[in-house]
């Protein structure tokens, strides 16, 4: 590659992993189809694009654990459901074509983005529920289906866990998204990345670029989280899951 193709690499990356960051997932719309853009296959884009993810957690997690705003509970809780379903979905043989799953899935995403501009109280204030053990391992079981959603698939399952986190546990906007971006983003992608890249292959030579620009998005987009707070976190989250939608149901 050349010097301008690994600038264009890490600018996406930055542009891409910042809105992420920001929103509460949603790096793959912008990052996921400028790899396959430049020639990548699907699977190599995947395994490449989770490894650089997993750098989007690492400068998240350093933003936010200067805070203090995860709880043991919930942390324990991701780890245990998540990483299983995480990397059951990277060997999942799937019987949906995948143009099926993707029409799906956009619909989906665009529901969870509509809904929320609709619920205009949703995700602003912190009223915990569902904290017995029958609302811990609903939580839980939902936990692993969304593992399995962000081991297959390319962008919006991070979305998905922060709206999730939101509507079972009554979290807020900026909380949740502290939960997706450190769990989601280091162990949920960690976990996919190493599955994939034992079982397909990963481009090494384009991930100094894409990390770079993970890891300065991660923290820039945790810090204006933190900054500007719930209701502009909602805004971003309503956009970025309509784009998605969009993307998806046009197609790569």
């Amino acid at each position: 590659m050349s010097v301008l193709d690994h600038i264009i690499l890490f600018l996406v990356s930055l542009v891409a992993n910042t809105f992420s960051a920001f929103s509460g997932g949603g790096a793959g719309l912008i990052q996921f189809p400028i790899l396959l853009f430049l020639g990548l296959s699907f699977g190599v884009a995947l395994a490449t694009h989770k490894v650089a993810s997993v750098a989007l957690g690492v400068g998240a997690a350093l933003r936010y654990l200067s805070q203090s705003v995860l709880e043991r509970q919930f942390v324990s809780l991701m780890l245990l459901f998540g990483i299983p379903g995480v990397v059951f979905g990277a060997n999942l043989i799937l019987l949906v074509p995948d143009r099926i799953a993707e029409i799906a899935l956009g619909i989906l995403t665009g529901g969870l983005g509509l809904y929320s501009v609709v619920r205009s109280e949703l995700g602003q204030i912190y009223s915990a529920k569902h904290r017995d053990k029958n609302g811990l391992m609903i939580g839980g079981l939902a936990l692993f289906i969304l593992g399995l959603l962000n081991g297959s698939l390319t962008s919006g399952t991070g979305l998905f866990v922060t709206l999730w986190l939101v509507l079972w546990f009554g979290l807020d906007y900026q909380r949740a998204v502290a939960y997706t971006l450190t769990m989601v983003g280091l162990f949920w992608n960690g976990s996919g990345a190493l599955t994939l890249g034992l079982i397909g292959e990963i481009r090494w030579d384009w991930l100094p670029a894409l990390l770079l620009g993970s890891f300065i998005g991660g923290y820039l987009g945790s810090h204006m989280a933190l900054h500007y707070g719930n209701q502009w976190i909602k805004r971003v989250f309503e956009v970025v899951t309509i784009l998605i939608s969009i993307k998806l149901l046009i197609g790569h």
